[in-house]
């Protein structure tokens, strides 16, 4: 099983060019991807998008005839010409989906050193369970994928904290699933409740840094598999692969890791390998593959 995680800067490469198709040609070049989770999807945003592909999210489910879309705006607002604007993350999924859910991130204020304001915006995590094809028979798998507050790091600790216990309360509720009336069909009806997690995105932090640390920390119940950040997990002591400021430096001086894949303790024994695409010049990040051995027995 194999998924690509992208911050896509809405689909403009190094070149200013706009171009969802260019974003989904090199994810397949890649891999073969069951599942491709991207953050700055934009739609209807003219200063972003232009007027190629305003709705970037229509354009991606076009180019991606064989997988399923969600999409979870983090920004949805009306803009001056009436029309919705919308700026999140989006999960294509080839794999059956059973699941999605949007989940507002905190935005706390943040008044700054000089007490006038941080630059931010909004932030959320998009979760779509799918039916995972592992052995001895498939399961539901969450895939959680998110884009971190840059320029504030209170708000950015906050969101952190949300995401470890998004996931603690998940493995909680597969542990004591809610009471469900066999006869149910509307909404209280049985849901596909799992503690198997992969969590990716753009965590705008390196590796390191206190967040980094705290996403993996324990859960309270020693029965709920805590977060791991895969790269060590295959390849040791070796520093991550950069996935930012690689072929550019308007955001920093020195290249720096902050797109990871983490996954939950109960998969690692399925983890085959991660790997960044250091070549791509689609987007102002480098994308990352991780993949699945679906044929390890639980």
């Amino acid at each position: 099983m194999k998924l690509i995680t992208w911050n896509t800067q809405w689909c403009q490469g190094l070149d200013g060019v706009v171009s969802p198709e260019r974003i989904v040609a090199e994810a397949r070049a890649m891999a073969d991807f069951d599942l491709l989770c991207l953050q700055e999807v934009a739609v209807h945003f003219p200063a972003l998008t232009g007027s190629s592909a305003p709705d970037q999210v229509a354009r991606l489910r076009e180019l991606l005839p064989d997988h399923e879309i969600h999409f979870g705006a983090a920004v949805q607002e009306r803009g001056p010409d009436g029309r919705w604007r919308q700026f999140g993350n989006l999960v294509a999924s080839r794999l059956p989906v059973l699941q999605a859910q949007h989940h507002a991130l905190p935005w706390p204020a943040d008044p700054g050193a000089e007490g006038t304001g941080v630059r931010s915006m909004p932030r959320m995590c998009t979760v779509v369970t799918v039916l995972a094809p592992f052995a001895p028979r498939p399961r539901p798998l969450r895939v959680m994928t998110t884009h971190l507050e840059y320029y504030s790091p209170l708000q950015r600790g906050a969101q952190i904290q949300a995401l470890h216990a998004l996931h603690e309360s998940a493995c909680a509720r597969a542990l004591c699933p809610p009471w469900v009336d066999a006869q149910s069909t509307g909404p209280f009806q049985a849901k596909p409740h799992t503690q198997s997690a992969l969590l990716c995105g753009d965590f705008n932090l390196p590796p390191g840094a206190p967040e980094h640390w705290l996403i993996q920390q324990p859960l309270d119940d020693a029965r709920m598999p805590a977060l791991h950040d895969l790269w060590p997990v295959v390849h040791g002591d070796r520093p991550h692969d950069p996935t930012f400021l690689v072929h550019e430096r308007a955001w920093g001086p020195e290249p720096v890791a902050c797109d990871f894949v983490f996954a939950s303790g109960d998969l690692l024994p399925r983890v085959r390998r991660i790997e960044v695409s250091g070549g791509s010049r689609a987007s102002d990040h480098q994308p990352v593959l991780v993949e699945l051995d679906e044929r390890v027995a639980d």
